[in-house]
Order: structure tokens, then sequence, then C-alpha cells
């Protein structure tokens, strides 16, 4: 039997015929990243490959970092292994890595949403199934009682709640974490029910979307908004940890929310002393991982975290090769934790353009897209139909 094309090291995972790692936790020479989130992009990689989507992501939250980016779809060759970067999904730039080498295909998911076709997510690229020998998935929530709610009615939940709330001169603190949820919450409120304040830790990753491309309503940092009446009548969209802080403390009498997909669990809203839960994910829910997993046409799946022990169980019985790898991704808490670099509470400097790319124009740790020294070497060419 051939060698896997991956495996689990103290690092992360490790492709041994490319010589590089996928997401690793440890500093590597070699790192493929699958998104931006804090459990999967960590400092101190000496190069980084990502998809050409998320690099003003990347940028900003990792600083100097040397980056080399592939558009979707685009292949290069290394030590004989093609890879290629397509859509996740999940948040901006989230992407899945297609391996080939000698034959076998193989899919390292990242984290991802393989959502209703009737429900995309205007944030990010739709998550595209791969036909692969062996796919790697995540299972965040890979329990059978994750199941979602169509995303149209929790945002009229959400705008009932803050046009409640305005009525009744209190503002609507809606508590989502920073990168990815609070783009996908701004994309789907209604903007017309008052002013939008944001915290800096959501307005520097708003500045990356917009760079991006994503459209978003307008938004305005808490610090800079001095119109009292209408600060009561706003919605308040903040990351978690700030429940409880000085900085929420200015919201005193208003009604506080989390977005998440853990508010489906009985008592999460209750223990964090909320008035509302709303019920919204950037993950794939049950009936989600189980549609991306058939679509890949694996016989093998490999599960990385979560929900694990149930899911490979569940797959085992449908007569696959399931297995778990052991990890050090988190929950999505875990994921939006702050970086070194993140802004700090109180000011956000305007993002620079460097920050926000193309790489050909990145100037101090950048090599740009078009040299890969000491990365992921080897010459581009197109990617054959990913169904083969």
């Amino acid at each position: 039997m051939s060698a896997d094309l991956v495996v689990a090291r103290p690092e992360g995972l490790y492709c041994p015929p490319g010589d590089f790692y996928i997401d690793p936790w440890r500093p590597v020479d070699r790192a493929v990243i699958t998104h931006g989130h804090a459990d999967h992009a960590r400092p101190g990689h000496a190069h980084y490959l990502a998809a050409a989507e998320g690099e003003g992501v990347l940028r900003v939250r990792l600083g100097e970092i040397t980056l080399q980016t592939l558009d979707w779809g685009e292949v290069v060759e290394h030590r004989g292994v093609r890879l290629s970067l397509h859509p996740a999904g999940h948040v901006l730039g989230s992407a899945q890595l297609r391996l080939e080498h000698a034959g076998r295909v193989w899919v390292a998911s990242g984290d991802y949403k393989f959502a209703p076709e009737d429900a995309p997510d205007p944030t990010c690229t739709p998550f595209e199934p791969l036909r692969c020998d062996c796919f790697i998935t995540e299972s965040t929530f890979g329990l059978p009682i994750y199941r979602w709610r169509p995303q149209r009615e929790v945002f009229a939940e959400i705008n009932a709640w803050w046009a409640a709330n305005a009525a009744a001169d209190r503002p609507s603190l809606l508590l989502a974490y920073s990168f990815g949820k609070a783009q996908r919450l701004l994309a789907g409120v209604d903007a017309s029910l008052g002013p939008i304040l944001v915290h800096p830790a959501v307005e520097a990753l708003n500045r990356v979307y917009r760079a991006a491309g994503i459209a978003l309503p307008t938004t305005r940092l808490v610090s800079e908004f001095k119109d009292a009446a209408a600060t009561r009548r706003a919605l308040v969209l903040a990351p978690p940890a700030v429940l409880g802080s000085v900085w929420a403390r200015r919201f005193a009498g208003g009604s506080e929310a989390f977005a998440s997909g853990w508010m489906l669990l009985r008592g999460a809203r209750r223990r964090r002393g909320l008035d509302r839960g709303f019920v919204l994910s950037d993950h794939a829910d049950w009936p989600g991982l189980l549609r991306a997993i058939g679509a890949t046409g694996a016989e093998r799946v490999i599960v990385t975290h979560g929900d694990a022990a149930v899911m490979v169980r569940w797959l085992q019985e449908q007569g696959l090769d399931a297995g778990a790898f052991q990890t050090e991704y988190g929950d999505e808490a875990a994921a939006d934790a702050p970086l070194a670099t993140d802004p700090p509470a109180e000011a956000v400097a305007p993002v620079p353009a460097a920050a926000l790319g193309p790489a050909s124009a990145q100037a101090g740790g950048s090599t740009g897209r078009g040299s890969t020294a000491g990365g992921i070497t080897g010459g581009r060419v197109p990617l054959r139909d990913s169904s083969t």
C-alpha cells in the first residue's frame, strides 16, 4: 500500500512527498494555510501559501510574512505533488487543498460550509465539491442535533429584535466572531433600521472585505460616534470577549445577544447571561457535513476536529474507511482569538494598501505571487477536471 499523502506530526498535518505542512500549529518552513482564523493561520512560519482571495486577511492578522498566493483552481507542482486551492465557503479566502501525487488525490477541507444553493453567503466564494480518494474533513458541528434553520429566518429574527430595541430606545449589542461571522451578519441585516456601530476588531476585517469587493453596509467605530440619541437605536457589533468589559458598559440598559451555531444548545444563552441567542454559523451543520463528504466520492475519510469520534463511527457504519487525526484546531471561539497583530481595543488605523494586495505590489516581508524562494516551488499548470 502506498504511503499516505498526509500524516499527523507534532508540528501539524504534513505532506511527506511534498515536504510541507497544512495549517501547522508549530513554526515550520513551508505552510499551506486554508484560511485566516487563528487556530489555522499562526505566526512564525518561514513561508506561507494561501488563496489569493484571503491575502488581505492574512496580512492584516499576521503582519510581515513571506506569502505566496494562488487563484482558485490554479496549480503549482512541488516535488512531484500537484497542489491547488478551491473555495471552502467558510470565510473570505477559506480554501480546500487538493493534492495529487502518484495517481492519488487527497483533499484537506480546512473549515467549510456547504450551504444550500438557495442560501448563498455573499461574503465568500461558495464551497466547491472535489472528487478525491481521501477527504480530510472538519466536524466542528459533527452531531445530528446540529441542523441550521434557513438563514433568511434567522436574519428576520435579528432584524425584529433590533427594531423592537430601537423602538424602546435600547441599543442592540450583538456579539459575533470578528472575522467571518460579523461580516456575514452585516451582509444580512436590514441597515435601514438604524446606525451600525462596530468594535475595532470587527472594523479591521470589514475594511479587508470591502477591499476585496464584498458589499457591506456603512459601519462606524463606537469611539467615533458621538450621537447619543442615535446610539440608543444602533446595532452594535462586537466580539464575544467584550461581554462584561468596560467597553461594553457604555451600552448598559441595552439588549445583548450572541450569534453562533452554539446557540442551538440548550442553556448556552442563559449561561452567558444574554437576552437572545441567534443560531448562525460559518460551519457546515450535520447534513452539510454528510453532503460534502458524499459529494467527494471518497472511500477514505479522516476527521480532524470537532465531534470526531461520533463522525468517525457514523462513517464507519456507512462502510467507509474512516479515522481521525489529533490536531490543535479549536472551536469558533479559539478561531477568533486575537493575534499579536490585531488592532488595539480603541483604535483602528486605515488598512494600508500594501496589506491588501495584490502580492506583486507588496513590500517588506512578501516575496510576491511570482516568487517562490524557499516556499512552494514549481511551474503553474492548468488543473484537470476535478471530477476525474
